[in-house]
């Protein structure tokens, strides 16, 4: 491990000049002297002297640099039947226009814009035009409801919301206008005006705040980016299914734009001319990092997809992405790939495209199980990555840097740390625990450049949601383990480690055995009150398309399986089939209700949720009654 142990040993001993050797890779304005502020701790700053601005980073010097006719961004849309690709040079000139809008509507430096559209080239367009003169943007997930919508309004306070009429779904269009008045009717805080662009799905009737995107952009003058400190935030992003109060992650400027350019090609292996695919959306942090920002700072292509590429009819809408646009690596949730090993479990698909191009497929967004690991890995015969990070880090926490030193794949594991993230594995009381011990993942502070500085507005919350529990760390939420080897086994959120008769166990390290059996396309475990032993573990499984097994035979097999795996001590003897687990839009399983309807607790369906239906089924089986 040389080139890897060296990079990381030399970010943890060195950051100041780690990172100011990183930096070099972006233009800045005004070049930092200085990489760590650490004067207001545990509030670090970093490139505290330092100007720049994204969008130009993203654009402008491509262009200048010979890259003026590359594809920057491929808009690949099957709801709509359209492609479009725009070159650094039309990707940049839009922007300036975009710009030249915010600049006509009195948005300047600092002000917060949030951005409700769904996936389509204007929404880049709108990000990076924010980004070009300095406003600070925050997306909100296309469709999100009223009153979740209207909880970011009144936190960011934007001058103009900028949103589509429409967004379009595999089986339904939904109108965000309609979203959008109803929100602004229940807030104090109301924007000067709301940008809208009109898509032929379903037009918006526009009120006098209103106006039309392609008429302000047929009328504005391109403007030039507006240096920024790097200090200064570039975005918003609020955590999703907050409550009360949402928590607004922010990003600085400098670091960000240090931190993304740094992991394409270290993580990920991408150098500037390869076409890239993160199949998720902008709304999410994914979105923000590595559809929009990381790709464009280095001169790569980016592709950007509307639609849902899993699932009946459609099993080989990656694969046909993927050959279409000579793809080199895709990004993208294990629970997407379990979508489609449900549907093509033989992954016939993948023979009628042409993958020569395809070099590794990454996974994260939730524990990649290791049976679709290996399905993945022998259906595609390329390297299948996991690696994982959060909404508050920006980029990857631990990773395979396929492009510093490729590792050897551990099933189950994120690998390694990534440089400059100072992982630990913490007790009850704040101590290391050793290899083999599953504590609370933490990171020693000060956290590197990319991971959020604070939450907006709100520095005391930061620190209480995320500082306090440990002196000196950052606490992740997650608990893990490292093994003998350094490799980092994420096992799920704090709050899926259930008490079972004073026995702390993981249900992520169950949810690993009932994966393995060959039936099961996916799963589930949440602890239910038990009055006997406190909590007990409740399994939830969807079958392979074409699995035949009778459930009564496949509940033994499971419930062996657990018990040779982790022991009688698990105690796990209930597991039921169901036709769909209860998801997020982005793919995240909801076991935080299932826990609520499990306990009788009557909580608010998510806004996220992709299907509510999928809640009634399991009300049957936990609440019978």
């Amino acid at each position: 491990m040389g080139a890897y142990a060296d990079t990381y040993r030399r970010s943890l001993d060195d950051p100041e000049g780690f990172w100011l050797e990183a930096a070099q890779a972006i233009d800045w304005v005004r070049e930092p002297a200085r990489a760590l502020d650490a004067s207001d701790a545990p509030l670090y700053r970093w490139f505290p002297d330092g100007e720049l601005n994204t969008a130009y980073n993203a654009l402008d010097r491509h262009v200048e640099r010979g890259r003026a006719d590359q594809p920057a961004l491929i808009w690949d849309s099957p709801v709509t039947g359209s492609q479009r690709t725009y070159t650094y040079a039309e990707l940049r000139d839009e922007v300036a226009r975009f710009a030249g809008v915010l600049t006509s509507l009195g948005v300047t430096r600092g002000d917060r814009v949030i951005i409700y559209l769904p996936m389509v080239p204007e929404a880049a367009i709108a990000m990076l035009g924010c980004a070009r003169i300095g406003a600070v943007h925050s997306v909100v997930f296309g469709g999100f409801a009223p009153k979740e919508l209207a909880a970011r309004v009144e936190d960011a306070k934007p001058k103009v919301i900028v949103a589509a009429s429409c967004g379009i779904e595999p089986t339904r269009v939904v109108e965000y206008k309609p979203i959008i008045d109803e929100a602004l009717a229940a807030t104090e805080h109301q924007p000067d005006r709301v940008v809208v662009l009109q898509r032929d799905a379903a037009r918006a009737e526009l009120r006098e705040r209103d106006a039309d995107w392609a008429e302000l952009m047929a009328a504005a003058s391109p403007v030039d980016p507006v240096p920024v400190a790097a200090t200064d935030p570039l975005y918003i992003l609020y955590t999703s299914g907050t409550t009360g109060k949402p928590k607004g992650v922010v990003r600085d400027t400098g670091g960000h734009a240090v931190a993304l350019a740094w992991s394409m090609g270290a993580v990920y292996d991408i150098a500037p001319g390869d076409v890239w695919w993160t199949a998720s959306d902008v709304g999410w942090v994914v979105g923000h990092s590595y559809i929009v920002y990381a790709p464009l700072l280095i001169g790569a292509t980016t592709v950007l997809y509307e639609g849902k590429p899993v699932g009946t009819p459609d099993a080989g809408a990656f694969w046909r992405v993927i050959a279409e646009h000579r793809v080199k690596a895709l990004f993208t949730a294990p629970t997407a790939l379990r979508a489609v090993k449900r549907v093509d479990p033989e992954a016939k698909e993948i023979a009628h495209y042409d993958l020569s191009e395809f070099g590794t497929l990454f996974m994260a967004g939730e524990r990649l199980d290791p049976e679709t690991y290996h399905w993945a890995h022998d259906s595609l015969d390329v390297p299948v990555i996991d690696h994982w990070w959060q909404t508050e880090t920006g980029w990857p926490i631990a990773a395979n840097p396929r492009g510093l030193e490729p590792m050897p794949v551990k099933p189950g594991s994120a690998t390694l740390p990534v440089p400059g993230w100072d992982v630990r594995i913490l007790g009850q009381d704040g101590e290391d625990l050793p290899a083999g011990k599953e504590g609370a993942i933490a990171i020693r502070l000060p956290l590197p450049p990319g991971a959020l500085p604070t939450l907006w507005g709100d520095d005391a919350r930061y620190v209480e949601a995320y500082l306090s529990r440990y002196e000196g760390h950052y606490l992740t939420g997650d608990s893990g383990y490292r093994d003998e080897d350094g490799y980092l086994f994420v096992m799920g959120r704090t709050d899926d480690v259930i008490n079972v008769a004073g026995h702390r166990l993981s249900t992520g390290s169950m949810e690993a055995v009932l994966a393995a059996h060959p039936a099961v396309a996916e799963c589930a475990v949440i602890g239910v009150h038990d009055e006997l032993k406190g909590q007990l573990p409740r399994g939830f499984v969807v079958l392979k398309a074409g699995a035949d097994i009778p459930e009564d035979q496949l509940r033994q097999e499971l419930v062996a399986a657990v018990r040779a795996d982790i022991g009688p001590v698990a105690a796990f003897r209930d597991v039921s089939v169901v036709e769909a687990l209860p998801k997020t839009r982005s793919g995240k399983i909801l076991r935080k209700t299932m826990r609520g309807i499990a306990d009788g607790r009557d909580e608010p369906v998510p806004s996220t949720i992709e299907d509510p239906t999928v809640l009634t089924a399991l009300r049957t089986i936990l609440r019978p009654e």
